[in-house]
């Protein structure tokens, strides 16, 4: 069952495109609450390569919010 309470302790990180399948850089570890708002500061192009992660799953943010391919 996929975490989703504010307070969860989550990692939020970017996966960027590189030759070999790109670098992962760490924004955030905080409650879900607070990766989300940063996450939402973030420029499109930025949004569009973020996840979250918890102890038991990783989502792709815009997926999250709902505007993900999906």
């Amino acid at each position: 069952m996929r975490t989703t309470y504010d307070q969860a302790t989550v990692r939020l990180y970017h996966l960027g495109d590189g030759p070999e399948g790109g670098a992962v850089e760490t924004l955030c570890y905080a409650p879900l609450a607070e990766a989300l708002a940063l996450a939402a500061r973030q420029p499109a192009e930025v949004q569009a390569g973020l996840f979250l992660a918890t102890d038991n799953d990783v989502i792709a943010y815009l997926d999250l919010i709902g505007e993900g391919d999906a």
